[in-house]
């Protein structure tokens, strides 16, 4: 099973403020939307209860507290490790790491990809996407759109 972190991170590493992104872009959002649409998504509890429409066939949520929610397609995990059984419970082909902050830090050392759109601009925001170490990380492709570039890591062999 292949560990993909999808953030959109604006150039000072923000990734939101408050409940929300501090950027619009819609189209953004809707490419995001598309990728793990058919996937399984690894999730924060806070980054979970802030979804109206959840992303993803299913949701694994991490969390200190074992809980039930009432979503069918929601699944309680408490830390990285079983996160990854419950998604190959699932019959994952891959597993894509939504946030917030803590839980991108979380994922950083197992995570197989990186694919992260770069949102043009600097942003003020509370929450930021951990820093790696571009060592351990090789960029493959950039994608130009308008708002953000869209860049695809891949962990060095």
């Amino acid at each position: 099973m292949q560990i993909v972190s999808v953030a959109a991170v604006a150039e000072n590493g923000v990734i939101g403020q408050g409940n929300s992104l501090p950027w619009h872009l819609p189209h953004e959002s809707k490419r995001y939307r598309e990728r793990v649409a058919d996937d399984v998504v690894a999730l924060g509890r806070h980054t979970f209860e802030l979804f109206d429409d959840l992303p993803g066939r299913a949701q694994i949520v991490l969390s200190r507290t074992d809980r039930d929610w009432p979503q069918d397609t929601a699944h309680h995990a408490s830390d990285v490790d079983d996160a990854i059984r419950v998604a190959e419970k699932l019959d994952a082909d891959v597993l894509y790491v939504l946030g917030g902050s803590a839980i991108y830090g979380l994922f950083l050392d197992v995570a197989d990809r990186q694919l992260l759109s770069r949102v043009h601009g600097e942003y003020d925001g509370d929450a930021h996407y951990p820093d790696f170490d571009a060592d351990d990380w090789e960029l493959v492709e950039e994608t130009d759109h308008d708002g953000y570039t869209l860049e695809d890591w891949r962990r060095r062999d």
